[in-house]
Parts: C-alpha cells; structure tokens; sequence
C-alpha cells in the first residue's frame, strides 16, 4: 500500500532521542528530552518503540547538562532541575522510580496522579449546556505531569500510522513547576509547532446550518456589505450537496456531489466569493465514503476496484492509503480546483476505525491538513474538532453544536483559555450559540463581542426560520453593538497576525490564562474567565443577563500588578486590584497593560490583506516594543523568509513618552507599496508638546485630539520603510484623565429603571451627590445614606470610589 501514500503525507520525523540523553537497560529506556521533560520506557522483552507517536515527533532535541550516578542496582540521574532515581531493570512502581523536582523538593513516585491539574480541552461542545469534563492537560500546581503515551499509535517510515509493536510503558514526565511558557514551548519542540494560520481566518465569519442557494446566500454577502459589515469567510453547511438521495444508497448526511437545484453553476458561485473577498468552505460528514450517486463514484469505484455496474460501495476507510489517494485525489481536488479553499470536517461518527487504536478523527485531521498545504500556495488547514494530544499542529478547531444560553456563552471564555495548556490555539465557537436554549438580542450582543475577543469569530447557527445571526434581524441596540465590535474585529488583524506568528515561533497562544504570567497569584486561577489577549491586552467580558433595576451587566475583574488603561477610553487603572464594572451593552471591559501596542487595519471592505492605512494604538508609563508581523497571508514562502517584521518600540518615563518605528526588516514585497501612519497615543491628556522626526529631521505632523477616547492622533506624512520614526511627547500631566463623575452618576441613574423620586434623591438640593463643592468622601458618605435601591447604591459608589482611586495617585 505505500504506494499510494502521496508525497505531502511522508512528514520528516525526529523521533530518536539523542543517544547522549539516553541512559538504557535491558528492560528500560529513559530519555532525558528537555531538563524538564522525560521519556520513561519499561519493556520486559527490551524491544522499545523508536517511531514518532500521534503525539511526540521530534524526540532529536539538544541533550541538556547531565549528571549520572551509577551503582550496580540504582541510578541517579539529574538536570538543572530534575533529579530521577530508579531500581535498575524493576518494573516501574512506587518504590522503583521517582523523579524530584529540584527547586520545590518535591517528589514523584511512579503510579501517583498529580491532584491538581490545570486541565487541558475537550473533543467537542456538542449539545453542552454550560460545563464539561476536560481532558488532562500538560500543567499542574503539582508541579508536574505524567503523560501516558503508551496505548497511542505511530507513524512508520512512510508517514502513514499503524499500531506499536511494544506493549509496555511509554510515558512522558512534565516537571515545569510554575513555568508554564516554557512547558508549551518545549512541548512546541518536541510535539511539533502550532502552524501559522491563514490570515483570513481571522477575520469575521458567517456560517448558517440553512439551505441556501447561490442567488440567496450571494444576496446575503451584499447585505453584510450594505450595512458595512465585514467578513472574510462564508461556510456552506451541508446542504451545498445532495441530501435527499434514493433511501437505496442510505442517508443523505454523507455527500459530495453540488445540489443543482440550489447551485446552478457552483464554479460560477465561488467565482463570485472570491470577488467579494470571501473563503470559502464546504461541510463534510465523510463517514459513509462514495455510493452510486456521487458524480465522481465511477471515477472512484474503478480506481478502488469495486463493482461499477452494480454500484457497490465505496467504504469509508481513513486507515487504507489507496482510499485515501481516491478520497483527496479524484473527490476533494477537482473541487479544490473549482474554488473551495479549505474543508470543515465535521466528523461526528465515533472513534473507532479498522485500524485498531486507530480515531478517524486524529487522522482526518492530519491528513486534511498536509493535503491541503500540498504545494507552497497554500498553508495546511483544517477545521474540525479536537483530536486530542498533537491536535494543536492542525489548526483550527470546531467545538461542535453548543445550548443557545447564557451558561454556554459563560463557559467558553475559560473552556477557550484552558485549552492552552495542550498547546491548542485556535478554538472556533459557534458565536451566538447553536441550537435550542433562548433566541435573545443581548445575549448575541454579548456573544459577538466574546467572539470578536475570542480566537476565531465565526456567527454560526442550527436551521430553523427563527434562528438568527443577522445583526440587523436583532434589536437596533443589538445591531449597532455587533457591527460596532465586527468592524473592530477586522481592524485587529495585524495585531492577531502577528499573535499567530508568535504562536508558531514560540508556542504561546493568543489567549491564555492569567495564571501563565502569575503564577503565585491565587487570583490567577479564581478568575477564570478573565485571560490574557496576545501580548497586550487583558480580557474580561460581560457575561450575564443585565439587572433590571440598572439596565447594565456587572463582572467583578482583578487586575494583577501593573498599570493599565480601558483599551476603548483610556481610562488609567491601577493593577492588583478588584474592580466592580458596570457595563451598558456596547461596553465590554478590556484592559491595555502600560505600554501597549496595538496595531490596527484601516480597511473600507472585506480585504484581509496587508494595510495601506493603518493605526498604531499606543499606551504609555512603560516600556515595550511590538513587532508587527506580515506576509502574503497564506502561501508557505514565509518558511524561506518571504516576510517582514516592523517594530514598534514606547518607553515612558515620567511625563514623557517617546515612540520609535525602526526600519523594517525582511522582504518589503510582501506590503503595500506605501503605506499610511496615524499614530494614536491613548489616556494621554490633550494638553501635551508634540516633535516628530524622521531619519533624525524634525518635520511637521498634523495632530488632532478626542476628549471620548482621551486620544491623542499623530498623523505621519510621507512615511517609507527604511525610516527610521521617532515621536516625542511630553506635557506637565501627560496622564491627566478628566474622570466626569457627575456625568458617569447621572447616565447611570437616568437609564435605571427606579421611582423618580428616588432619582431626584441625587440632585444638589437633596442628597446632594452631584455636588461638586463636596469631597469625594462626603459623597461616599451621603451615597451610603441614601434610602435607594441596593444595586444603584452599588453602582454610584464604584464611580466615585474609582475617581478617588484616581485622585490618590
């Protein structure tokens, strides 16, 4: 059969550790792979399993610094920070093999489970309403994690996965203590690395489980384009392709052959997309391989061998290289050719194949991703669900059919953050939800900016006339709030671009927990839906019901140690603290660290590409650099250095705030010939001195101020890429933030639905909370007195107690 198994599929595997890592009996084999990672293998017939797992690929790493102490009967064996000792050629047990982790002294015995892992993710969210069992994952507060390997299949020579010829134990210790990034980083080397995704991935999805046609689904991309909505990807659920098929060959749920009757000239259609500068996706349930009516079954049938006159079958078999070669070759290919751009692989039949061990799932996912990424003008890709460990080298994944509720959206943004630590990035939800649960327009709001906010925004839903997904089918506060965060989601391109090339080159994804970067922080792991957005931004949406006495959500955030600014109006606040938040349906909290860099698209379309125009979003009281990544956003020729980094650098010192652009490095070719600069410095006051250079000249810049966003914009004339930018910026209070307190109470207590007369308890004459002769405290004070209605009471006092925070500083 290796025959058939094409080219893309036979991956160049590393998967022999390097003999100076190893120290080898003649029933065990322990491989020292990181100074924090450690392949232990026991086997009563010495006959060790030497092929890369679905899991471990590249076992060839650098043979880190180690000591060996050797007796007759034990060995002790350490590394910077692990230190094994074990009973020569004994069965792994309790008493024969123990590793301690050197800085915390602890130990761990073979057979012990650690108590506290972090977890990992989950094969899918179908039909969850709300929470789930996660997998294991690779962190612990243990300190450590056990891997069992040992009932995982392997790759032979070929590329193509069969069952392992040794039957003992094939475990892998995880000793990383607190340092989760380095955990992911090291599990990157020898796992394999987290690919970069298509740029158009990150834009702005649509996709509906509804029966279009072309005229129908084409007349629906006008209207998002009317109503200056942008997308960059429109998925055709199943119904692209023939569902109500003769009973003779079975369900319709399996297909690949174009329903003429709703796409008259598919070719034509996706034609069409493409001009709108859309991708596109069909849906695939593969399970019940090629029958009788699929237009490419005789193509199939002759070459797998089967009876052509009688229409027998095709079977599905993902294990078999010659029906694979068919499946991709004669079914997936000319469609490929036709227009389709990637594959969603909604595969939902169980885990069982005729390989034994053998999940149709992992493999599907593996060689749909090699397959597309055949040539160098495109990138593997898929979109499936979770195939379990290794599954974050196929990007990117479909959680599957979610309860349309308020617990499900509240479940997802720490579901999304976990999955973190099985390396795996790139989680897609049904935004909005899928089926059943509450048709409601401000639970989609606050779906929509979760998922602007999340990896992937794909707008998705079950069929069904009342199911909607349409912004503008929901209410017109709904409306205006989705489109507001859609249209963000597209300028934050380059900064999420730039994220997944961080994720390839050092094995961190865009969202991650709190807990990576404060790990002794018990906050950290209490907070759970909180987590950090790429390097810059902190993110903790609104996700309950708002009151029905205040009209707003409330979410209580803990900022760890730092400074930060309200990424949306500058607001300053200070870090490791608890802050009560408020928020009307456009307000969702996200924070800036001190000296964040945001770079953002100016685009008036659906275009994905490399910006002409740009904003380069800038934080001050820090410094930082950011670089901004960019290449042609999907081909391969990044791998041979076809891209180009600009970096961004602030440092804040004071009152004074300098901002350099260094020239750029890499290949140019990949931008735009030229390219336009508006460089906006936020949470700064508008009272501040301005200098602009370029290549060390002074020049004239025009500069504007919005007192809404306290955002100071400098326009940068005449910019090309072998300048060299610097921006100078300095004022007697350059962080002096105008904290309206009357304004924030009255909009407060004038969208609260309480009596009138208690609204007029506020006014000067009365309480007197809106006196501005009185101090911060005296209003604390009368506030506490007033006899009002316990959440507005809430509500006032976290405004006046942040505008006494922020008078103190």
């Amino acid at each position: 059969m290796e025959q058939y198994i094409s080219e893309q599929f036979k991956v160049t595997f590393k998967p022999m550790a390097n003999s100076g890592a190893v120290i080898e009996g003649e029933r065990y084999r322990i491989s020292f792979l990181t100074s924090r990672l450690i392949r232990l293998e026991y086997e009563e017939n010495g006959c060790f399993e030497d092929h890369a797992s679905q899991a471990f690929w590249y076992r060839e790493q650098e043979v880190p610094a180690l000591k060996i102490k050797e007796t007759e009967d034990i060995i002790e064996a350490s590394t910077e920070h692990l230190r094994l000792r074990y009973v020569k050629n004994q069965p792994f047990s309790v008493d024969t093999l123990s590793i301690e982790l050197k800085y915390s002294c602890k130990i761990w015995r073979y057979g012990t489970e650690e108590g506290q892992n972090l977890k990992g993710t989950a094969r899918t969210l179908d039909e969850v309403n709300g929470m789930l069992q996660l997998e294991k994952g690779l962190m612990s507060r243990d300190g450590y994690v056990i891997i069992d390997d040992s009932k995982s299949l392997v790759f032979n020579e070929s590329g193509w996965l069969q069952p392992r010829t040794a039957s003992g134990v094939d475990c892998y210790f995880f000793g990383y203590g607190t340092d989760f990034k380095g955990c992911l980083k090291d599990y990157a080397k020898v796992s394999g690395k987290t690919p970069l995704i298509p740029r158009f991935a990150l834009g702005n999805w649509w996709s509906r489980y509804w029966r279009y046609s072309d005229e129908e689904l084409l007349k629906l991309m006008t209207r998002f384009e009317t109503e200056e909505i942008p997308l960059s990807v429109c998925i055709i659920d199943m119904d692209w392709h023939q569902v109500a098929i003769d009973p003779k060959y079975g369900s319709g749920w399996t297909g690949y052959s174009w329903n003429r009757d709703l796409f008259k000239n598919p070719t034509q259609f996706l034609k069409q997309l493409h001009d709108k500068k859309l991708k596109t996706s069909l849906n695939l349930h593969p399970a019940d391989g090629i029958r009788g009516h699929e237009d490419c079954y005789e193509d199939v049938a002759r070459f797998m061998g089967v009876n052509v006159e009688e229409e027998q079958p095709v079977q599905f078999d993902i294990s078999n290289p010659k029906f694979m070669k068919a499946y991709f070759e004669k079914v997936h290919h000319p469609m490929e050719a036709d227009g389709v751009d990637f594959w969603w692989i909604d595969w939902q039949q169980g885990q069982n194949s005729s390989m034994k061990g053998l999940d149709p799932l992992f493999f599907l996912n593996h060689l749909h991703y090699l397959d597309l990424g055949r040539d160098q003008s495109k990138r593997g890709f898929t979109f499936s669900r979770w195939p379990g460990l290794g599954g974050h080298r196929y990007p990117i994944g479909f959680s599957g059919d979610t309860i349309v509720t308020w617990e499900s959206l509240q479940y997802q943004p720490y579901f999304t953050a976990t999955a973190a630590n099985v390396g795996y990035g790139w989680w897609s939800h049904d935004i909005g939800g899928h089926m059943q649960g509450l048709d409601d327009s401000e639970l989609y709001a606050r779906w929509v900016q979760y998922g602007v906010f999340s990896p992937i925004n794909r707008l998705h839903t079950s069929s069904g006339i009342f199911n909607r997904r349409e912004p503008w089918k929901h209410s017109h506060e709904a409306f205006k709030t989705a489109k507001q965060y859609l249209n963000l989601r597209h300028q934050l391109v380059p900064y999420l671009y730039s994220m997944a090339w961080r994720n390839e080159q050092e094995g961190l994804p865009l969202v991650t927990p709190l807990y990576y970067d404060h790990p002794h922080e018990q906050k950290a792991y209490d907070y759970k839906n909180e987590y950090y957005f790429g390097s810059e931004l902190l993110v903790a949406p609104h996700l309950t019901k708002r009151s029905n006495v205040t009209n707003r959500s409330y979410t209580e955030v803990w900022l760890p140690s730092g400074e930060y600014f309200n990424f949306f109006t500058g607001e300053p606040y200070k870090g490791n603290n608890i802050y009560p938040m408020y928020g009307k349906l456009e307000e969702m909290p996200v924070f800036a660290k001190a000296g964040a860099i945001i770079p953002l698209a100016k685009h008036d379309d659906n275009s994905i590409e490399n910006p002409a125009k740009m904003d380069i979003l800038i934080f001050g009281k820090s410094q930082n650099s950011f670089n901004l990544y960019e290449d042609d956003g999907e081909s391969r020729q990044y791998e041979q250095g076809a891209y180009a980094i600009t970096t961004f650098a602030v440092d804040a010192k004071g009152n004074d705030l300098t901002f350099n652009i260094l020239p750029v490095a890499g290949d140019v070719s990949v931008l735009p010939t030229q390219r336009e600069y508006c460089l906006k410095f936020r949470g700064v006051s508008q009272e501040a001195d301005i200098v602009v250079k370029i290549n060390d000249e002074i020049i004239k810049a025009e500069a504007s101020y919005d007192k809404v966003t306290s955002t100071l914009s400098v326009e940068l004339p005449n910019y090309s890429y072998t300048d060299v930018v610097e921006v100078f910026i300095t004022s007697e209070d350059l962080y002096g933030y105008h904290h309206d307190v009357n304004e924030a109470i009255i909009n407060l207590v004038q969208e609260s639905t309480i009596p009138m007369t208690d609204k007029q308890k506020f006014e000067p004459y009365f309480y007197g909370i809106l006196d501005e002769n009185l101090t911060i405290n005296e209003r604390m004070i009368r506030t506490l007195a007033m006899p009002i209605h316990e959440e507005v009471k809430q509500a006032v006092l976290s405004i006046l107690l942040k505008a006494k925070m922020d008078d103190e500083k």
